[in-house]
């Protein structure tokens, strides 16, 4: 039998390392790595200053020729921290009898014509404070956590004023600040039009584009802007104007598109180099096409999907044939999916939209990384990238798509510590 022999570089290497993780089943999800998952079997893992420092075989490892702490996985999996790319998870208030109406026959406009809908969220958003909002929303982000979540994206979008607006990214930037894990924060005042702009539909995108994005940058709150573009909410014109402001201001580029119609909201957004265009059931592929080109990350939310019973599958074949990365997120909100749990969205991402166990966990790895203009930072195991990393008692990955309600999380590791919720 060919034993390989220790390797005297290799271990000068790991001897620089903090903490080592040694027995290892490693999902790599390293494009370099040819084998599913990018798998590597029986590996150690070092990290240095919060990034991962070296990978190598366990045959290539002496433990006794380092002074790192060491940590044994007992052939446990490690994948890269989870990555939850699309949440409304800051808000107040409740819609769950509103569920209950929709369940007995009343309809989304019936509901909002007597004071429910998205602006009954924004009226309890409008209400609440900074601190109040964080009391309310730390509860679903440590549900997210608790799974394997180490990144997660947070949007305003229930304020739609500047005060408002500011104040939810606030509470999304202390969130970040309280909890050990990485938060992105999204400016999604173009969400819906607030009921004092109600006829003036462009003077509200002139108040975002002009007062409430220089402010949110101003106070290094927000990462990129966000739109609604929809029928019910913002034009194609009206979005692009917000674009060409986040340009203006060094933002990410990220949108709502193609949920309930085809506005080529899609090309729209990849022309502005958008690092994600979301949700994507009327996806045409002109719109496919321009997302290939761009590099523009396509954001499945099958929670959404689920709880509006909708039948209208995103194009997955189109978006496999062009080569566009799909992320995969919870689309946690109030209204359309109150879905604290990353993995049931996986599992509804391959039980509803025909995901592969593997896509699925691409999409909330690598992909969920790069919707949030993350890559080379987190979403996969290889040296240099951040030590964002879950240890899972699971016997192969495609457990973490295949079952959930269970915790499987035996270690969350960020930036090289274990955090446990």
């Amino acid at each position: 039998m060919y034993i390989q022999t220790i390797n005297p570089k290799v271990n000068a290497v790991f001897d620089t390392c903090e903490r080592i993780w040694i027995n290892a089943n490693l999902a790599t999800f390293d494009a370099a790595v040819q084998a599913s998952y990018g798998a590597l079997a029986a590996q150690a893992i070092g990290v240095r200053d919060g990034c991962i420092a070296a990978i190598a075989p366990m045959s290539a490892f002496d433990a006794s020729a380092v002074s790192a702490e060491i940590i044994d996985a007992r052939g446990g999996w490690m994948t890269p921290g989870l990555v939850d790319a699309h949440t409304h998870l800051v808000f107040a208030g409740s819609r769950a009898q509103e569920f209950e109406q929709r369940l007995k026959g009343a309809s989304y406009e019936e509901i909002a014509r007597n004071g429910g809908g998205i602006i009954s969220t924004v009226r309890a958003t409008r209400s609440a404070t900074v601190a109040e909002l964080v009391r309310l929303s730390e509860p679903r982000l440590q549900a997210l956590m608790r799974e394997g979540v180490t990144s997660v994206e947070i949007k305003s979008g229930y304020g739609l004023s500047l005060e408002d607006e500011l104040k939810m990214l606030r509470a999304a930037r202390r969130l970040g600040e309280r909890n050990a894990v990485r938060v992105s924060t999204s400016l999604l005042a173009a969400h819906a039009l607030p009921p004092e702009f109600a006829d003036n539909a462009d003077g509200y995108i002139d108040l975002i584009c002009n007062e409430i994005i220089p402010a949110a940058v101003a106070e290094g709150l927000v990462d990129a802007v966000d739109v609604f573009c929809e029928s019910i909410a913002f034009s194609p014109a009206q979005c692009e104007r917000v674009f060409k402001a986040a340009q203006q201001h060094g933002l990410g580029i990220r949108a709502h598109v193609e949920q309930l119609s085809n506005l080529h909201g899609a090309a729209l957004a990849a022309r502005y180099g958008a690092w994600s265009v979301d949700h994507l059931e009327w996806l045409d592929e002109e719109g496919v096409q321009a997302m290939a080109a761009s590099g523009t990350v396509a954001t499945l939310l099958p929670g959404a999907f689920y709880f509006l019973r909708d039948t209208r599958v995103p194009p997955i074949d189109l978006l496999r044939q062009h080569g566009v990365g799909m992320a995969v997120a919870t689309d946690l909100n109030p209204g359309s999916s109150p879905l604290a749990s990353i993995r049931l969205a996986m599992n509804m991402a391959c039980t509803l939209f025909r995901l592969t166990p593997e896509e699925a966990l691409a999409g909330c790895t690598r992909f969920g990384a790069r919707g949030l203009g993350l890559e080379g930072k987190v979403g996969e195991l290889k040296v240099g990238m951040q030590a964002d990393m879950v240890l899972w008692d699971i016997d192969h990955p495609a457990e973490l798509a295949y079952q959930f309600g269970v915790n499987l999380v035996r270690e969350r590791i960020l930036a090289g510590e274990v955090h446990n919720v």
